[in-house]
């Protein structure tokens, strides 16, 4: 099976896609928001300064993520993996090369999911998090909201918003996202590596468009 590089703007879908290939193909899933909110956990001067990042909008330095990101990667021990979140710019980019470069990595394919503006806010600012098991509701969707407001459907904690899921992070990381990440598309089109997926296909959809994608055959 093939590696997965995710290009696509927070909430298009990376997650539940990225889940559904951890579970079923035992695909190891690194993202970059992940390991940036398990740093903001801790007691230290950069989980501080990490948190003050994310509640403004900024994306994170490539100082700071590049780091973590290798540290991650280096643990995998030959599962397939995905990639969420990086490369966010061509920088990036080049730095993956050469890591890929460095660790025999060649079989990968990237992913960009394409979302249309108003459901990508929707599902942002509507995002619901449970504190216990951290399944994913949406106040604004019908078949993703909690059956009592708040409380998760399974484990029964308290659900609440990521500190960066509001309006103005949304706006501030959409625009940011326009500027450095879009030109990956063009980046990974000459490499001969980019597919396209839509967000706006049903989930079954999406999964099965994935599978083939990573060449994985249905039963």
């Amino acid at each position: 099976m093939k590696n997965v590089i995710f290009i696509a703007p927070p909430a298009a879908g990376k997650g539940t896609i990225s889940e559904y290939l951890e579970h079923k193909y035992n695909y190891k899933h690194i993202s970059t928001g992940d390991i940036l909110r398990n740093v903001m956990k801790e007691n230290s001067e950069l989980g501080e300064e990490v948190k003050k990042r994310m509640e403004e909008g900024e994306l994170i330095g490539d100082d700071i993520i590049l780091p973590l990101f290798k540290e991650e990667l280096l643990k995998i021990n030959d599962k397939p993996f995905i990639l969420d979140g990086i490369p966010r710019n061509i920088e990036q980019a080049k730095y993956l090369d050469n890591l890929f470069e460095e660790l025999n990595v060649n079989n990968y394919t990237v992913i960009n999911i394409v979302i249309e503006n108003d459901l990508l806010e929707k599902r942002v600012t509507g995002r619901r998090i449970c504190n216990g098991c951290k399944k994913t509701y949406n106040i604004f969707f019908d078949d993703f909201k909690p059956l009592t407001e708040n409380v998760c459907n399974n484990c029964g904690s308290l659900l609440e918003a990521r500190i960066d899921d509001n309006l103005e992070t949304f706006k501030a990381r959409t625009e940011k996202y326009k500027l450095e990440t879009e030109p990956l598309i063009n980046y990974y089109q000459q490499k001969n590596k980019l597919v396209i997926v839509e967000a706006s296909k049903t989930q079954t959809e999406i999964v099965q468009e994935v599978e083939k994608i990573i060449e994985v055959k249905n039963d």
